[in-house]
């Protein structure tokens, strides 16, 4: 099976503008990104759409593969379709996934093991990964979005409120992460899905696939991922990112010979 990565990236967002251009310790959020995409051991073949050329110019200029898509498109999935439908030299996917372009700490085991689960599983249509909350701030947070699932990893709910409820306090919480591996039939039936109740209420797309009653297949994940949709959460990311490096080269100093 082929499988293609795309990272939808505009250049406008209302809470963060031009976030995708925004530098972290010197590079990019998007280059950042697409860099730790391309560690992916599963990608065939990774790249950029977009709908600014500011931002073509600037994934050209770090020799990412990039594409123009429409102004129009609502969401990132959409973004996907139109990208596969305008060229088609993306249209040869079996499976392909939607890598958000504001996750520049994205591991890519993440990638891996989303579409290892698809593999695994040739009747599932759509995976997404899930890694446990242990802050309680985290879980208390509307931005954050919880999920339940069944004994089988099918995801049963994904909410804003804390769920689920836990009458002593303890239990096993996780946030989902907004990553998702389609199956190329499913990604292009999933954008002709009428909007439903719950997604509305919730204003979470995802839950529309399970109110048409198809299912989700999660894949809980361990390693750190942070998404970036304020000032805020750049300076989290530029933290975290500084100590890896640091990490790194500790771990180079110690290996190197005297």
């Amino acid at each position: 099976m082929k499988v293609i990565g795309i990272i939808p990236a505009r250049f406008q967002s209302s809470r963060f503008p031009a976030k995708m251009l925004h530098p972290l310790l010197g590079t990019s959020l998007l280059q950042r990104t697409y860099e730790c995409s391309k560690k992916s051991k599963t990608l065939d073949q990774l790249v950029i759409a977009t709908d600014d050329m500011r931002i073509f110019e600037h994934a050209k200029s770090f020799g990412a593969d990039v594409v123009m898509t429409s102004i129009d498109c609502l969401n990132g999935t959409e973004r996907l379709v139109d990208a596969i439908t305008r060229h088609p030299e993306l249209a040869d996917g079996d499976i392909y996934v939607n890598i958000q372009g504001d996750r520049p700490c994205l591991p890519a085991q993440t990638i891996d093991a989303l579409v290892d689960a698809l593999r695994k599983n040739p009747t599932d249509l759509l995976s997404t990964p899930l890694s446990e909350i242990n802050d309680p701030e985290e879980l208390l947070n509307p931005s954050s979005v919880k999920c339940v699932v069944d004994k089988n990893g099918y995801a049963l709910y994904f909410s804003r409120a804390p769920i689920s409820y836990s009458k002593t306090g303890r239990g096993t919480f996780y946030k989902h992460v907004g990553l998702y591996a389609f199956r190329k039939d499913f990604l292009f039936e999933y954008t002709r899905l009428e909007n439903t109740p719950l997604m509305l209420q919730e204003d979470l797309e995802q839950l529309k696939v399970l109110e048409h009653g198809h299912r989700i297949r999660t894949v809980v994940v361990q390693e750190y991922d942070l998404s970036v949709d304020t000032p805020e959460d750049a300076i989290k990311a530029e933290q975290w990112i500084a100590k890896q490096e640091q990490n790194t080269s500790l771990l180079l100093a110690a290996c190197s010979p005297l």
